[in-house]
């Protein structure tokens, strides 16, 4: 499977759905950064935007692979696309994060307007309503982006493909392992708190505890969304699928 997250925005979360929500999700993913001003350095590849040629190479040679493309590139790689003719079908789906901000909801229906103008059909497309506050109701919050949806049809609308706020994405932004890896870490941090020497090593294995602890707690949400977004689905409905993508599913 090869995803592409996407959109015209800033700070809404790709990263954070690439390497969190996507890849350890996916049977042998490699998360691909295309660089931006927001570019994570634990991201084990990258490109720029400008390099489409090889991007589309590298694709052609793997069967499961998410492309976190940042905001700065966006124009300029789906610019790309227009000219390498059918580029767009090299990645079995779009995953395009949103957020409450009306900015934002309004630069994803940018995005939405202009993947459907390099060709991707809406079934290939799907949101991801993401840093929702608890009290929210969905359907109010991102109004603006649904009525638009309802009126273009450039997207397959789940309503259940989302995500709150919660700290411990801050919390591991730049860390080498995923939430998922994070919360199956076996380590025991109270064990260790215990033999601890100094105050500042207790202060550090209590930080990790915590983190852990809040990585478990967000996991099922997470396995949600992921179950909300049926991605399986993608690999099939492709006209002329990849016949790899589908061995991989």
């Amino acid at each position: 499977m090869k995803l592409a997250v996407i959109n015209f925005s800033g700070n809404v979360g790709k990263s954070t759905i690439a390497r969190h929500l996507l890849a350890p999700r996916i049977p042998r993913c490699q998360v691909v950064a295309v660089e931006s001003i927001n570019a994570d350095d634990a991201e084990p590849m990258k490109v720029k935007g400008s390099q489409f040629a090889e991007l589309q190479e590298y694709l052609q040679t793997v069967s499961n692979v998410v492309v976190d493309v940042g905001a700065s590139n966006v124009e300029e790689l789906l610019d790309l696309m227009r000219r390498y003719d059918g580029s767009h079908a090299d990645f079995d789906g779009y995953i395009v994060p949103t957020v409450p901000a009306r900015k934002q909801q309004q630069d994803t229906a940018a995005t939405l307007a202009e993947l459907a103008r390099i060709g991707v059909p809406a079934e290939r497309v799907r949101l991801v309503f993401n840093q929702i506050t608890h009290d929210a109701p969905i359907e109010q919050v991102f109004g603006t982006l649904l009525a638009y949806c309802r009126s273009s049809g450039q997207a397959q609308v789940r309503l259940d493909a989302r995500l709150h706020m919660n700290e411990v994405y801050a919390r591991v932004r730049g860390a080498a392992q995923s939430l998922k890896e994070i919360a199956g870490d076996p380590t025991d941090f109270k064990h260790l708190i215990a033999q601890a020497s100094s105050t500042a090593e207790k202060i550090e294995l209590a930080r990790q505890l915590a983190t852990q602890r809040l990585a478990r707690g967000v996991l099922p949400e997470l396995d949600a969304c992921f179950e909300a977004l049926d991605l399986q689905a993608l690999v099939f409905q492709w006209p002329g699928g990849s016949p790899e993508a589908q061995a991989a599913a």
